[in-house]
Parts: C-alpha cells; sequence; structure tokens
C-alpha cells in the first residue's frame, strides 16, 4: 500500500518496577497513512506516550512489530534508530525544550544545519505565523509562540512524520488554538503525517482520524468525514 506509512501488529510494552510489571501497551495494532492528521486520545497512563515514542524510534517494543514505509524499525539498532529520527521524523513536545540563548531563528537553525534537504528557518517560522518573531529569544515569546519555534523547529527538516506529544498541554485554550492551528497548516502544506497525542477530546475534532486508547490498548477508532478547523473547536 503505497500510502501507509506505519503498519504495528501485536504492539507491547512492558516495565519492570521491581517486582511488579507495568504493562504500558498490551497488543496494539495500527496503521497512520501519508498526509493524515490522527489525534491519539485517551487518558493519562491510557499508552499513548508510549506509543508515540515506539513510532518515533525513542523507545523500543517487548515484542510485536512496527514498520515505517516497508522498513522493520522493531530490529533496528541504535544507530539505524539514530538516522531515523535525524531525517524522517520530528517531534514537539509538551515543553518546548527552546535554547534560551538563541533567537527564534537560530533554534530552528539547529536542525537545519544538520538535515539533509532541509527548508529555510525563516520559511519554517512563516509557516506557523511568526516571521516577525524571527529575532526574538525564546523570554521575549509568549508560550503559544515557543512552541510554534518548537514546530518550526521540528518540520524544518521536512520529515514525513510529525508527532506531537500533548503540544497544547502547558497553554490556555486561546494560545492552544493558535499552536493547533499551526499542526494543521503544516499537515495539509507540506502533507506531513501528523500523529498528536492528547487527553483533551475537544482536540479529536480536528483530526481526519481518531484512536481512542484505554489501558493499553486501541479501544475504538473514528473517521472524521469533515475535520474541523482548531477555530471552531470549543474546549
Amino acid at each position: 500500500m503505497p500510502d501507509l506509512v506505519f503498519r504495528a501488529r501485536a504492539l507491547t510494552k512492558t516495565y519492570d518496577m521491581g517486582e511488579q510489571q507495568i504493562h504500558a501497551l498490551r497488543g496494539v495494532d495500527l496503521e497512520l497513512y501519508r498526509g493524515e492528521l490522527v489525534v491519539l486520545l485517551g487518558a493519562s497512563g491510557s499508552g499513548k506516550s508510549t506509543l508515540l515514542n515506539i513510532l518515533g524510534g525513542l523507545d523500543t517494543a517487548t515484542s510485536g512489530e512496527v514498520q515505517y514505509s516497508g522498513r522493520d524499525l522493531t530490529r533496528a539498532g541504535d544507530r539505524e534508530l539514530t538516522e531515523y529520527r535525524r531525517h524522517h521524523v520530528g517531534f514537539v513536545f509538551q515543553f518546548y525544550n527552546l535554547i534560551a540563548s538563541l533567537t527564534a531563528r537560530e533554534n530552528v537553525e539547529v536542525v537545519t544545519e544538520i538535515a539533509a534537504h532541509p527548508m529555510s528557518a525563516d520559511e519554517a517560522l512563516a509557516l506557523v505565523g511568526l516571521s516577525d518573531r524571527a529575532d526574538h529569544f525564546p523570554a521575549q515569546l509568549s508560550g503559544g509562540q515557543q512552541q510554534r519555534v518548537a514546530i518550526a523547529r521540528a518540520i524544518a527538516k521536512r520529515p514525513q512524520v510529525l508527532l506531537c506529544d500533548e503540544p497544547t498541554g502547558a497553554l490556555d485554550s486561546q494560545t492552544g488554538l493558535i499552536v493547533l492551528e499551526a499542526l494543521q497548516t503544516v499537515n495539509r502544506e507540506l502533507g506531513t503525517t501528523t500523529a498528536v497525542i492528547t487527553h483533551n477530546a475537544a482536540i479529536a475534532g480536528m483530526a481526519d482520524r481518531v484512536m481512542l486508547l484505554s489501558d493499553g490498548r486501541i479501544s475504538e477508532v473514528r473517521v472524521n468525514a469533515n475535520p474541523q478547523s482548531p477555530k471552531d473547536i470549543h474546549w
């Protein structure tokens, strides 16, 4: 299937906590397709962050299989996973992880200097509506603006996949909507497969598909025939 980006089968993740085992994932099956925006929705402890980290090559599964564009990530070594993360995946986390001593432009250039075929930092900042803040330092930016710089940094290397872990979790609702609009713009204009994990059910309205996670399993998948613009979402 040429449009299939991720395919996971029977994915499990178990952590040993002393004499106790924590089952973060319990046999997850999923497919993610090129250019779609998917929301992984679930409460804290449902396994959504663990799943995202395995898809992004930040963690490995205990058992099962995950393939990226036909490439088996399950058996990949550290060097191969590092190459995969560098060239194929952009990450956006709840906390922005910007370098305080660098301007917005320079924070984005940290990525463009090591990417194979990057866009310019100014182009990435323009996509998230921050052309007029390129020379500002993080301390001079609001929380929402800092998160948009983090998005610009993630997309500047032109990743095939953008993985977002609670990207609005540290923001108020109005600022969060601005960040979600930036993510939707990136998804629609660049065709980047985008997965957003959240506990906020309202965000699900902007997705092409919604996957509900509970107790380490995908309990339900919903298709949105007409995804909403973030500005139409009511928190």
